[in-house]
C-alpha cells in the first residue's frame, strides 16, 4: 500500500484548496494519473498517482484546505491483499489482564502533579517555529517574533503572522455572543481571504516594506503609434489575432530595458549583490475575478508584436479561467499593470517581487499639445513607473522613461513586423 500526497509543486506554495476528487474508493487507477484537482494561491493543479492500482480511502472533502506534503489518498498495489487483523478471545483477555498490571503505574505518575505545573518561560524563545525568511522580516519591521502566536503548522510563525502583528490592537476582554447585536450578521458580510487574494496580500505588504519605492511619472504622445495600430488591426484579426496597444508596449519597454539594464534586474539581499539579466521576461497583470495575476511572456525580445499580442490574450484567458500553467507564472524579469483598460488618470503600483521596478500603463486621452507653438489635439498616454531605490536612482529610471517614449512617439522605431 501506498499514500498519494499532495506534493511540492515550488512557488513556495505551502497548501492549496481541494476543489475536485477525480476518483473514488474501489477505482482503478494507472499510474499517472490524476486523482484530484488542487487549487493553490497561483493557478489549479491536478495530482497523479505515483503508481497504478486501487483506491482504498480518500482524505478530506472537496473545499478542504490541505497543507503540501499531507496524505490525499491511499492506494493498494496490483496483487497486494490488504488484511484487517482481528484478535483472539484469548489474546484480548491477556491484554485486559496487562491494562489492569499497569494501572498502579499510571497512579504513581498522576501523583507528582509539579511535573506537569512546571514552566520554563526562558527556554520558550527557542522552540519559537519560523523560517528564516519570516524572522527576516519580522527584524525588518521591528517586531519581536518570539511574542506572535504562530499560526502555521506545528505553531510555525509565518510572513502573515508577523504583518498582522503590526496592527493589532491591544487585547481586550473577549465579547460574548450575547454582546454581539443580532442585527450585525444581516449588514455585513465576511470573506475569507484566501488564494490568490491572500498571496497578493502577502506579496505587496513584504514588497512595500522592504523595497523602497519611488514613483516616476510622464507622458507619451501615442497618435503615431494609434494610427499603426488602426491600420494594422484589420490585417491581425484575419490572421485570428487581437491587437492591442500592450503588444506595442511590451515591445517597446524590451528595447528600453536593453537600453536600461539596471531596470531588468533583482537584488540578492542575502550576497548583496545586484543581479542584471540578459533574458527578457515580461509580466503582465490580469484582472480576474479571484484578483490580480501576472503570466509572464517569455524572451520577448526574440518575438514580435503579433506574437506578443497572441500570447498576451492566450495567457490571458487562461489566467481568468485558472488553467494558467505555474510555468507560465514566474520568471517575470519585469512587470506591466495596464490599468488603462479600466480607467484612471496615475496610479502608484506597487513592485511585483523579485523585480525591482513596474510599469503602469493608463487610457490615451486626447489633450491639447503645443507643437511649435501652436496647440494641437493629440493622444496622449499616461505612463508610472515603480522602482525599487535601493537598486535605482531618479536619473536612471528618468532615462528609462525617455527610451520608452521616444519609442512609443515614434513606432517605426520598434522595427515592427505585423505582416
Amino acid at each position: 500500500m501506498v499514500d498519494i500526497k499532495f506534493p511540492d509543486v515550488g512557488e513556495g506554495i505551502t497548501e492549496g484548496t481541494l476543489v475536485k476528487w477525480l476518483a473514488k474508493p474501489g477505482d482503478e487507477i494507472k499510474a499517472d494519473q490524476a486523482v484530484a484537482e488542487i487549487e493553490t494561491d497561483k493557478a489549479i493543479v491536478e495530482i497523479p498517482t505515483p503508481k497504478a492500482g486501487k483506491i482504498l480511502k480518500l482524505f478530506g472533502k472537496e473545499g478542504d484546505i490541505l497543507k503540501v506534503g499531507s496524505i490525499l489518498a491511499s492506494l493498494s498495489l496490483p496483487g497486494e491483499e490488504i488484511r484487517v487483523p482481528v484478535a483472539k478471545p484469548k489474546e484480548m483477555k491477556s491484554q485486559e489482564i496487562k491494562h489492569v498490571e499497569i494501572i498502579p503505574e499510571i497512579k504513581r505518575v498522576e501523583v507528582t502533579p509539579e511535573i506537569k505545573v512546571t514552566e520554563k518561560p526562558a527556554e520558550v524563545p527557542a522552540r519559537i517555529l519560523a523560517t528564516p525568511a519570516t524572522r527576516r522580516l519580522a527584524r525588518e519591521l521591528g517586531v519581536d517574533i518570539s511574542k506572535i502566536a504562530g499560526s502555521g503548522p506545528g505553531g510555525r510563525v509565518t510572513d502573515e503572522d508577523v504583518k498582522i502583528s503590526l496592527e493589532a490592537p491591544p487585547k481586550q476582554a473577549e465579547v460574548t455572543p450575547t454582546e454581539v447585536a443580532p442585527e450585525t450578521n444581516a449588514l455585513e458580510e465576511r470573506i475569507p481571504i484566501k488564494g490568490i487574494r491572500k498571496t497578493i496580500g502577502e506579496r505587496m505588504v513584504k514588497s512595500l516594506f522592504t523595497a523602497p519605492h519611488v514613483v516616476s511619472m510622464d507622458e507619451a504622445d501615442v497618435t503615431e503609434l494609434v494610427s499603426l495600430r488602426e491600420k494594422e488591426k484589420k490585417t491581425a484579426e484575419e490572421k485570428g489575432v487581437k491587437l492591442t496597444y500592450l503588444a506595442f508596449i511590451v515591445k517597446a519597454v524590451t528595447v528600453a530595458l536593453k537600453q536600461h539594464p539596471y531596470l531588468n534586474a533583482s537584488l540578492d539581499p542575502q550576497k548583496n549583490e545586484i543581479v542584471l539579466k540578459h533574458y527578457y521576461n515580461i509580466g503582465i497583470a490580469v484582472d480576474t475575478p479571484e484578483g490580480l495575476m501576472v503570466p509572464v511572456i517569455k524572451n520577448t525580445d526574440q518575438k514580435s508584436i503579433m506574437e506578443i499580442a497572441k500570447e498576451t490574450e492566450k495567457l490571458s484567458e487562461e489566467s481568468r479561467s485558472r488553467k494558467v500553467k505555474l510555468s507560465d507564472l514566474k520568471g517575470n524579469t519585469f512587470t506591466i499593470t495596464n490599468i488603462g483598460s479600466i480607467g484612471g488618470l496615475f496610479s502608484t503600483p506597487i513592485i511585483n517581487p523579485p523585480d525591482v521596478a513596474i510599469l503602469g500603463v493608463h487610457r490615451i486621452r486626447d489633450m491639447p499639445v503645443v507643437i511649435n507653438g501652436e496647440v494641437k489635439i493629440r493622444k496622449i498616454l499616461p505612463l508610472v513607473l515603480s522602482f525599487d531605490h535601493r537598486v535605482l536612482d531618479g536619473a536612471q529610471a528618468a532615462r528609462f522613461m525617455n527610451t520608452l517614449i521616444e519609442h512609443l512617439k515614434d513606432p517605426d522605431l520598434l522595427l515592427v513586423d505585423v505582416t
